[in-house]
């Protein structure tokens, strides 16, 4: 959380319930791992392999609506994030935040 407060030039710091699930999610994916050594994580082979965009988008092929809800899902965490640290750009952008989520609620209610 440090160094992604650190590499955002102190813009956002995510919280422990942002951050621990998705370490979870990627070490069940296997793109990471716990290094052994210190405790950290690393990315795998599948990681390096995955973050090759070029090629990855060339095969990816459309995407699921499980992956767009879970990208979906991240978003939101990360705006939850930023409510919580009343970060004022947030406050800028509260019209289309909720357009956004009436739209999303058309949506829901029409499935």
């Amino acid at each position: 959380m440090d160094s992604m407060e650190s590499g955002s030039s102190g813009w956002w710091r995510p919280s422990p319930g942002s951050v621990y699930p998705m370490l979870r999610q990627l070490t069940e994916e296997g793109v990471i791992k716990r290094s052994e050594t210190d405790g950290k994580y690393e990315i795998t082979p599948q990681g390096e392999e995955e973050l090759d965009w070029p090629s990855r988008m060339r095969r990816a092929g459309p995407r699921s609506i499980e992956q767009v809800i879970e990208e979906l899902s991240s978003y939101t965490s990360y705006l939850e994030d930023l409510a919580r640290s009343k970060d004022a750009r947030l406050l800028e952008k509260a019209e289309h935040i909720r357009e956004l989520g009436k739209r999303l609620t058309e949506i829901g209610g029409n499935s």
